[in-house]
């Protein structure tokens, strides 16, 4: 199985190992290349759909859904995008520019207006979802067409929220 996160194009390979009731990342190959990684390991927690990854000794929660095929992943206060896709099978790409919601919640920031150019990564919105902030960042450099919600407005994941154009 193949994968890519968030919008891009770039497809990693992982191979796990069992040991001992735990996942091991035994290696990763970004487009077929061989990558360097940290110790990880990922074993169940008490809490469904949560799991324990420890990264170099150091142990995080991650919260995981899955829909269709993709996985939501919440870890360190961001929401991560994995996509699964079938080896071999070219790259589908959202919109282009648009930013969706990750989850239900609500905005409670928004920080450019209609009309102003952002460089990439730059924070867009703030949202509440699960008792915790998400930044909603730029995937790129570009002026920002159009923002669909207000602040205090509810949202359902998968809702468009900005449209980032060239």
């Amino acid at each position: 199985m193949e994968w890519s996160i968030g919008e891009e194009n770039i497809r990693y390979t992982a191979e796990l190992a069992d040991k001992e009731g735990k996942l091991e990342l035994s290696s990763i190959k970004k487009d077929g290349n061989e990558i360097d990684i940290s110790d990880v390991t990922i074993s169940h927690d008490s809490n469904f759909n949560r799991l324990l990854v420890n990264i170099d000794k150091n142990s995080k929660l991650v919260h995981v859904v899955k829909i269709q095929d993709s996985y939501w992943i919440h870890l360190d206060g961001r929401v991560h995008v994995v996509n699964a896709h079938e080896i071999g099978l070219s790259s589908q790409k959202q919109s282009e520019g648009s930013l969706v919601a990750p989850m239900p919640g609500t905005i409670i920031e928004i920080l450019v207006k209609e009309g102003q150019r952002v460089r990439k990564g730059q924070d867009l919105m703030v949202m509440e979802a699960m008792k915790m902030e998400h930044k909603i960042q730029s995937p790129k450099d570009g002026e920002v067409i159009s923002i669909s919600h207000k602040i205090g407005q509810r949202v359902d994941m998968g809702a468009i929220l900005v449209e980032i154009g060239d």
